[in-house]
């Protein structure tokens, strides 16, 4: 059987809220070659994916004119038991688990607010979507 997953990612009491969770899964094919799949395992705000089965942005509530930003979108909480749909038992693999929070002022932002430089002009993005990262599981034939 394909392993599952007990999959519980919480935000931090002061921090931002969650935009999504994914699986990272990683593992060697049958020519040698190294091979990643990123699976959207759980997701906030009742997104649905595209056509092509990606999941559109969470939004984006930072002010760039204050440097603030809402918990208005997105979850405190992200729960989902997961089973690989690709599983090949022969293969070894390794899994993680990454979540990622909702868009929040990246340090760029508040250095040009506090020296009063316009935002487009630093060359950096004025947002960052934090993450957070499990320890890996490895499966071994």
């Amino acid at each position: 059987r394909a392993p599952s997953l007990l999959i519980h990612a919480a935000k931090d009491e002061i921090g931002a809220n969650l935009d999504r969770v994914q699986v990272i899964k990683g593992w060697i094919d049958a020519d040698g070659n190294p091979q990643e799949m990123v699976y959207d395992v759980a997701w906030s705000d009742d997104r649905q994916r595209d056509a092509n089965g990606r999941l559109p942005p969470v939004g984006n509530t930072v002010d760039v004119t204050t440097g603030s930003y809402t918990n208005a979108i997105g979850a405190p909480q992200l729960a989902v038991v997961w089973e690989d749909p690709d599983f090949d038992p022969a293969l070894d693999a390794f899994y993680y688990v990454r979540a990622i929070e909702i868009p929040t002022p990246r340090h760029t932002l508040y250095d040009a607010l506090a020296l009063e430089i316009p935002v487009d002009q630093t060359g950096w993005p004025a947002t960052i979507q934090e993450r957070a990262y499990s320890s890996p599981i490895w499966y071994t034939p």
